[in-house]
């Protein structure tokens, strides 16, 4: 394919021939399309093809637009990778051939040389093509329809993909580029061409979140330009309007607080506009408003207004999918696109633990509809019952009109009564008990999108209604939405089931100890689900299995629950192969029932271990060499079933020695100890602190290779990205200490010099890490006070402060142990920090444990004797009164 060496580079009219003919094949829709990029892949070899590409899409005059297209698509994804490798002459001849295409007369061969153009600019940087900035700066000023359109085109994308690189200095440039733009960008606002004024407007709203200096010093013209574009004939345009206003009051509200009563006025209008897309960027805007934390007063005025039309738009709109979808009963099969992809989250040991938010709507496409329901949601949060006298006639006037024409409006007005359970439930308490009782009914609604969005409804009061069991009427309550729930579990439509399903997992954890009279119906209902339920909605049934195991505990080992339970889940997990992404949900719900049933799991405990390090060998094995294996690598499955491993340690406690020791458990945990997924890094560690608790002497032999390669994740400079690893490094690192004692001593002042740093930076690290930081310490200090202590003055205060914000537990009377400990090896490596011990120490509520209050008590008078001459007076003098009379009990 090599081309004649004179001069410019030019084609081979054969080659040509050759690569139109195959883009011509690979536009063809019943064309092989395996075997076409397979022949493109192996055209991509020879060091000038992208050559042949930009000659195609530049010059091809008499080709089809098509081929053209596929040409400059296919040079935008090879110049991603191969642009920095090809050869300077290469490059210059795509650079140049590409810019006179800016003004192309053909609109979707200037799109995709703008789109090319963008990804040179990703590559190479502005500085590395100064010709490009002339060559849109000639076309801007061109007076040429074609040419301010690429240019403007090209200019946007380069906005999008990488606003940065316009506001930079460029060496031979008096300004940076985004100066230069910027006002040329402004006056394309009063272009008679609609296609000039959406270009020019989406740029400068890409530059909105950097917000340069430029745009600052130019804001009053920018907000002028958005007044005038604010009643745009087009769309597009006035859709670009409300999103400039939307992302304005996002990154710098100061600028919109003198105008808000003209935008909110307009945001009311684009409420209403006759173009969805339209009103869907103009609702945005009060969400963003409440989450900009501008004064609540200065919206009041429009509630009035706003709030009877984020109902109305809270109704189904006729092309919404969702009515399409709700007429589907279970024995429709599932289709591709229902199954969307899902994320296990990695075990984690620790508070505040990341939680799902379950409250998103069922079908993941963001429309008017629930974008208003989100607007009142939050609006709700800020004004509380203050939206109550307007919003309550609306929804009840819906509610009373029981004709089926208007069922739409019934059932949006049950999405608003789901909307405002948090924010105005002050209001709405004292009616509780009438809201459920109308609500409950309307599980058995003929229409399903209503009996579905009932379920959701009711459970977002769960909490309220488990509130209400202490009195008679309330607990009988309480059991008819628990049944009602259940009914609708086995509901015949696939959009009630999954609604059923998720609401009966968020009683389920409201529920707790409730649960246990009625766990024979309840798993009755969620098996029968099971059995019926196709693949989608059999994943939450999982969870809402799981769900009721970690909210019933050991309640659930009682024999006629577990022969409910346990055999359909264990024929489901005999049938899935080793490579079948199904296993995960199954995965995870072992694992919950696995902790719930405790030494009960016993009899289901070995094959499911075996399974566990099976799945982990091959999946590792995949990793280096996925034929050999015969699988594609796929983490998850290595994260799941090192979580269930968890749980058996958990569930089994050393019950789980017996496996492990006939295992390779401990190769195959150190290798996952060292991955280069930070998933599988973080639930490999939560094993090992697991295994550690529960069986340690099983870990001896690897003992220091262990402990160096957790050490190694608390020194990472990444520490705020990989903070879960580190928080679970830590916490095995403590337990494996009070486990081994002194043989911890090689790594103890590794480990403390990784600590230190992240106590004495609290204020910028997860809570988590901070606590198991302080508890791993004082483990580390218990078992070698003598290697610890000579350094402890060094981090006294800031581990004392970070102790007493730990709640009584277990742990921290470990760590305190290893206070006492150090305290006795160098009683003066404390007294610079002693007011913050005894603050640390005041902060229990009890200790429990007689051996460790007489401890406490001992160092508190040691330091009392030690300190003469009124120090110890001028101590506690420093000391706020409640602390100093939590001290008195320690008799000081």
């Amino acid at each position: 394919m090599a081309a004649a060496t004179s001069g410019l580079w030019q084609p081979q009219e054969e080659g040509l021939r050759e690569i139109c003919a195959l883009l011509e094949q690979h536009i063809s829709p019943t064309s092989d399309k395996t075997r076409i990029c397979q022949q493109l892949q192996h055209c991509s070899q020879f060091p000038d093809f992208n050559n042949y590409l930009t000659f195609i899409l530049a010059r091809a005059e008499g080709t089809l637009v098509e081929i053209r297209q596929a040409a400059g698509l296919l040079l935008k994804n090879n110049l991603r990778t191969a642009f920095k490798s090809l050869t300077p002459s290469y490059q210059q001849y795509i650079k140049s051939e590409l810019l006179p295409c800016l003004g192309a007369s053909d609109r979707h061969i200037r799109s995709t040389v703008g789109t090319v153009i963008s990804v040179i600019i990703q590559q190479g940087g502005v500085p590395g093509w100064p010709e490009l900035l002339q060559a849109l700066l000639h076309c801007l000023d061109s007076k040429e329809l074609n040419h301010m359109e690429g240019a403007m085109d090209a200019l946007s994308k380069i906005c999008e993909d990488i606003p940065q690189e316009l506001d930079v200095d460029v060496p031979g440039l008096a300004e940076r580029p985004i100066n230069v733009f910027l006002p040329r960008l402004f006056q394309f606002f009063q272009s008679s061409h609609a296609s000039l004024r959406k270009l020019s407007l989406g740029a400068v709203n890409q530059s909105i979140m950097l917000m340069p200096t430029v745009l600052v010093r130019s804001m009053d013209q920018f907000l002028q330009g958005l007044f005038v574009l604010a009643t745009d004939p087009t769309a597009e345009v006035r859709k670009l309007v409300c999103s400039a206003f939307v992302q304005i009051i996002e990154v710098r509200p100061s600028f919109l607080e003198p105008h808000l009563r003209n935008i909110g006025e307009y945001m009311l209008l684009a409420n209403k506009d006759t173009d969805d897309e339209v009103c869907l960027e103009a609702c945005e805007f009060w969400s963003a408003y409440c989450e900009a934390q501008l004064p609540p007063e200065n919206l009041v005025e429009f509630l009035p207004r706003l709030i009877p039309l984020l109902l109305s738009n809270m109704v189904y709109a006729e092309d919404d999918e969702s009515l399409v979808d709700a007429e589907e009963d279970e024995s429709f099969p599932d289709r591709d696109q229902d199954l969307k992809p899902r994320f296990h989250a990695s075990r984690f040991h620790g508070s505040e633990n990341a939680e799902d938010d379950d409250d998103d709507d069922i079908v993941n496409v963001w429309n008017l509809r629930k974008c208003s329901a989100a607007a009142l949601d939050i609006l709700s949060n800020v004004y509380g019952d203050d939206l109550l006298p307007t919003l309550m006639p609306l929804v009840q006037a819906k509610l009373a009109n029981g004709g089926d024409e208007v069922w739409k409006e019934r059932e949006a007005a049950v999405l608003a009564f789901g909307a405002i359970a948090e924010g105005c439930i002050n209001g709405l308490y004292p009616h509780l008990p009438e809201i459920v009782s109308f609500l409950i009914p309307l599980l058995d609604d003929k229409f399903p999108l209503i009996r579905s969005i009932t379920c959701w409804t009711l459970s977002r009061y769960s909490k309220f209604v488990v509130q209400g069991v202490s009195h008679q009427k309330g607990y009988e309550q309480y059991e008819k939405v628990l049944m009602g729930l259940l009914r609708r579990v086995l509901d015949t439509n696939k959009r009630v089931q999954e609604a059923a399903c998720s609401a009966f997992a968020t009683l389920e954890e409201e529920s707790a100890e409730l649960l246990g009279p009625h766990l024979e119906i309840i798993l009755q209902h969620l098996l029968c689900a099971f059995g019926r339920y196709q693949k989608r909605n059999l994943r939450i049934v999982y969870d809402a299995i799981g769900t009721l195991a970690d909210a019933v505990g050991e309640e659930l080992n009682q024999p006629r629950c577990l022969e409910i339970l346990m055999p359909p889940l264990i024929s489901k997990w005999q049938q899935l192969s080793n490579s079948d992404k199904d296993l995960f949900p199954l995965l995870e719900c072992f694992t919950s029932i696995a902790q719930a049933l405790g030494p009960g799991f016993s009899q289901f405990a070995e094959p499911v271990f075996q399974r566990c390090l099976s799945l982990i060998q091959t999946q590792l094995m995949a990793n280096v060499d996925p034929v050999s294996a015969g699988v594609q690598y796929e983490k998850e499955f290595v994260v799941c079933s090192l979580d269930l491993l968890s749980g058996l340690a958990e569930g089994l406690g050393s019950g789980v020695e017996s496996l492990v020791a006939q295992s390779s458990l401990r190769e195959l945990l150190l290798q996952c100890c060292q991955d280069g997924s930070l998933d599988v890094r973080q639930s490999a560690l939560a094993l090992l602190g697991d295994l550690a608790r529960v069986c340690p002497t099983h870990l001896h032999p690897s003992l220091s290779e262990f402990l160096t390669v957790a050490a190694k994740q608390l020194s990472t400079p990444e520490l705020k990205e990989t903070v879960s690893v580190a928080n679970n490094a830590c916490w095995a690192i403590g337990e494996l200490a009070v486990k081994v004692r002194q043989e911890v001593s090689p790594v103890v002042m590794t480990v403390i010099s990784c600590l230190v740093p992240i106590l004495q930076n609290a204020q910028a690290l997860h809570k988590s890490l901070v606590e198991n930081s302080a508890i791993t310490l004082g483990r580390l200090s218990w078992v070698c006070p003598d290697l610890v202590s000579p350094h402890m003055e060094h981090f006294m205060q800031s581990w004392c402060t970070a102790l007493s914000k730990i709640r009584d537990d277990v742990e921290k009377e470990d760590a305190f142990r290893g206070l006492c400990a150090m305290v006795r090896a160098n009683p003066s490596g404390a007294l610079s920090s002693l007011v913050y011990m005894c603050i640390a120490i005041a902060s229990w509520h009890e200790i429990r444990s007689e051996e460790l209050h007489d401890e406490v008590c001992q160092v508190l008078n040691g330091y009392k004797q030690m300190l003469r001459d009124g120090a110890w007076e001028q101590c506690m003098s420093a000391l706020d009164p409640a602390v100093k009379e939590k001290l008195s009990k320690y008799l000081v």
